[in-house]
């Protein structure tokens, strides 16, 4: 894909009891692609092959365009890394972390760090270790953004924080990707954070890239009819993505949510959240 920030080509990691398939997916400069799955669906492990943190198997992965497999001190300096948990030495305090990092960044611009600092109300004389969790979400953000990044990958970034630290988080990755130069790929288990601000979804469960879709086709076109157990034999096998037996319903998970409505107008259909569309697949049966 041309103007892309990041291609990922049949990324594998096996390890004893977990094995990465071949999993695929592009970021398109601009955009916020989040990747949503269960706990241990590998999530974690894409984001630490993609960063060269542990060695893969086979694929190949492609920076903005550049050869694959590239990973110098110049795509480095393009990528933010933020993590659920941070890694700066606990006993420095704000500053003097700044002190340290513009020895390390050639594009440190320690202004725009304590601009930041202040917008989330980071004491810079504070030592790290006297920090919240939801302060230190804050502060690896505000390093990832003052040194001219262009692409940020969160791993669980919003997991555990409050819904105000959430959201000022969120608020800070859609003003950073109005710079259509700018991209963002955060993975998170909190699927109402990623329908506020992804263009794309990657579903990963067992290792397997389940789909890659726009946000916005996964919420307006995806669909949850609902019937009796006797009515179930009424709905076409090819209309049906997943379904689930509950206590006195099937729930079926369909596409072309207007034109199964259509088809279908004796049954009540549903919207679906994103959260839906991941318990069907997962816990439903095709």
């Amino acid at each position: 894909m041309e103007n892309c920030a990041l291609k990922v080509e049949n990324l594998s990691k096996k390890y004893k009891d977990f094995l990465l398939d071949f999993v695929s997916f592009n970021i398109p400069k601009g955009s916020i692609v989040g990747i949503i799955g269960e706990n241990g669906a590998g999530k974690t492990t894409i984001l630490n092959c993609i960063l060269n943190i542990v060695p893969k198997d086979m694929g190949d992965v492609y920076f903005f365009n550049n050869e694959k497999n590239k990973f110098d001190v110049s795509i480095r300096e393009k990528i933010g890394v933020v993590f659920d948990e941070t890694s700066f030495p606990e006993y420095l305090n704000l500053k003097e972390l700044s002190n340290i990092l513009k020895k390390i960044y050639i594009n440190w611009e320690e202004n725009k760090y304590f601009e930041l600092l202040n917008k989330f109300s980071l004491d810079s004389s504070k030592k790290i270790k006297a920090l919240s969790k939801g302060m230190k979400m804050k502060l690896a953000l505000s390093v990832a953004l003052s040194h001219k990044a262009k692409l940020l990958i969160l791993d669980e970034a919003t997991s555990g924080l409050d819904p105000v630290a959430r959201d000022d988080i969120l608020d800070l990755l859609l003003e950073f990707v109005q710079d259509e130069e700018n991209s963002v790929l955060i993975s998170s288990h909190i699927t109402s954070d990623l329908e506020k601000i992804a263009d794309y979804i990657v579903f990963v469960h067992e290792g397997n890239t389940v789909f890659e879709e726009k946000k916005d086709n996964l919420i307006y076109e995806y669909g949850l009819i609902k019937c009796k157990f006797n009515d179930f034999e009424k709905i076409e096998k090819a209309d049906i993505l997943r379904y689930r037996k509950t206590d006195c319903m099937y729930e079926i998970l369909v596409k072309d949510k207007k034109e199964m409505e259509k088809k279908y107008s004796s049954f009540l259909m549903d919207n679906v959240k994103l959260e839906d569309i991941m318990l069907m697949y997962i816990k439903g049966e095709k």
